[in-house]
This record gives structure tokens, sequence and C-alpha cells, in this order.
């Protein structure tokens, strides 16, 4: 055993380490991001800190037409990738959807541009203002390793009606992919004046208990003191992704009170909170990340484990990542 290999251990204990908590997936309507709030440098430096502690993030309301803006966002944030939908919306207003994700612990598998249903127009059946951009991903460090996202940003004033076509939007990805471990999230003004009691009961993402609302009615998340309105939801469905959901997780991030911020300023980054929530991890992956920091812990020398022990870890890693975890009831 020499030194070479006990700190090439020691920097994948630290990788593993760094991937074996539970994982962060977030949506945020970051509101009218383009060139000047990227030139800002004030509201790009509290951008970095919300969304550094996202491993996965749905960004709303991207409107530069050139694509600086958030590519300069994503090279300081740092070993982030992104996924980009089309420009949407209908006449002259176009906003893009954004996952950004981390590239050391998530891969996109495949990504499908919902379509419109009868060209540019107006119509009844076009019921989408900007059609949702669906992305699948493969999480290798979760219990849970195929999640599909289903990004939406509704037009307030059709709010419900976009909501409640969301349920076969649903219905064609799981006829496309055929997986039922799936996130809908985004800004779907799904609060206050936009919806009403008698509205809610036609929504059938609301009256299918296959879909739970992790972000209840009750929350906040709007930025201004003056308003309280559940407009950003995010809405699981699966039995192996709603097991592997950590408890209590589900909410809006605050980062106002969080970085202590004026309203002002917190205004001047977005008027609406990110809403999060966070998925349990791999055990194997953090059996290996114990092994691993115990490792890494102790002194090099000749005494400090036998081959046999490092064969045993080795042979534990593989098995880690080779064997698919057992199914969640």
């Amino acid at each position: 055993f020499t030194c070479m290999t006990a700190v090439l251990l020691f920097v994948v204990g630290l990788c593993v380490l760094n991937v074996t908590s539970s994982l962060k997936i977030c949506a945020f309507n970051v509101q009218s991001f383009g060139e000047s709030k990227a030139n800002n440098k004030k509201v790009m430096e509290i951008l970095l800190k919300i969304l550094s502690r996202c491993d996965l993030c749905l960004i709303q309301e991207v409107r530069d037409s050139k694509g600086a803006a958030i590519q300069a966002l994503v090279k300081d944030l740092n070993r982030y990738k992104l996924s980009l939908s089309e420009r949407l919306g209908r006449k002259t207003y176009k906003e893009q959807y954004v996952y950004i994700y981390r590239n050391n612990v998530l891969t996109v598998k495949e990504h499908y541009q919902y379509p419109k249903l009868e060209g540019e127009g107006t119509n009844e059946t076009d019921v989408f203002s900007r059609e949702p951009f669906i992305v699948r991903f493969h999480s290798p460090t979760t219990l849970v390793k195929d999640i599909v996202l289903i990004g939406q940003h509704t037009c307030p004033r059709n709010a419900m009606k976009e909501i409640n076509e969301l349920y076969s939007v649903f219905k064609g990805i799981y006829k496309m992919w055929k997986t039922d471990n799936v996130i809908i999230l985004g800004d779907l003004n799904a609060g206050c004046s936009y919806v009403t009691i008698k509205g809610w009961r036609a929504v059938r993402l609301r009256s299918d208990p296959k879909f739970r609302w992790l972000i209840g009615d009750e929350q906040d998340t709007t930025v201004r003191e003056k308003t309280h309105c559940a407009y950003d939801r995010i809405i699981v469905h699966g039995r192996e992704i709603i097991s592997s959901i950590v408890p209590g997780s589900a909410q809006p991030f605050n980062f106002k009170e969080n970085f202590h911020l004026t309203e002002e300023e917190a205004l001047e980054v977005s008027d609406h909170f990110p809403v999060e929530v966070d998925l349990k991890p791999n055990h194997r992956y953090l059996l290996l990340a114990l092994h691993l920091s115990q490792l890494h812990k102790t002194p090099i020398n000749k005494s400090c484990f036998s081959m046999k022990e490092l064969h045993v870890w080795l042979l534990e890693f593989i098995l880690c990542i080779g064997k698919p975890e057992p199914h969640q009831s």
C-alpha cells in the first residue's frame, strides 16, 4: 500500500461524501431573468447562493433571447450543466424553461418539449401559453434512480385550465417513457385570485389521490409582505418517488429572511421564493462513504489496514454501484 493509493482513496472518499446527502430539487421563477439581472453583481451573488443550494433547479422566466445571461449564471455556479427549452409564448412575449443540475450527481437521459396542439393560434385547443418542458434524469445517488420533471409556468388568467391539462401531459409522458416517478413543478399561479374552490374540484391533478401536492395551499411563495399566495408548487406521482421524499423537506425557501435582505433588495432578485424538496440518498452510497471517511482519517503507514480490508472496501464499492436498489413500498 502506497501514499499515492491513500491519496487516491482520500479524494474518492471526499467525492463520495459530497454526493451521499439528499438530493435537493427546486423550482424558481426568477422574474424576467436577462441581461439586466446578469449585469447586476449583487443580484447575481444572491442568485448564486440560492441556486447552489439545489442539486437540480427549474428556472422560469428566462427572457434573454441571446442566451448569454443564463450561460454566465451556470458558468459562475461551476459543476452545473443546463437543459433548455425552446423560447415559448404567444406573439412577441417569450420565455424559456431552464433546468440546471449538478453534473457529478445527475445526467439527462432524454427531454421533450410538449407541442402546441393547433399551430400558433390562441384557439380553445391551444391550452398552454408556455408549453411544458419535460426532462428525464438519472440519479444514481438517490433511492429513486429515474426521475421525470414536468416544468410549467402557467398564464395567471388561465391557470386552472392549464393545471388541469397537466394531467393529460402526465398521461402522455407515462405512455411514452413508461415511468410514473414524476414531479410536476413550477409557478402554477395556483393560489389567491387565480383559483377558486369550485374550480379546484374540476382539476384532475387535485381529485386524483395518486398525486401528492407537497407545497400546500396555506404556504406563501411570494416575496412581498402584503401577499400570501401559494403560486409555486411541487406535485409528485409514483409510489417509489413518494416514499423517497425526505419528510418535512418540501417548502418555500425564504431567501429574504435567510440572507437578511430588505423587501426591496429581495424584489431585485425576484417576487417569488423558490420551492424545494429533498430526495433520500441511496444507503449503499452512505455505507461506502462511511468506509472511505474512516479510511482517510487513518494515518498512512503499513499497519493502518491490511490489503484484505482494502479489497473488501473496493468489492463493496463495486457491489454498491452495480446493484439496483430494492423496490420501496
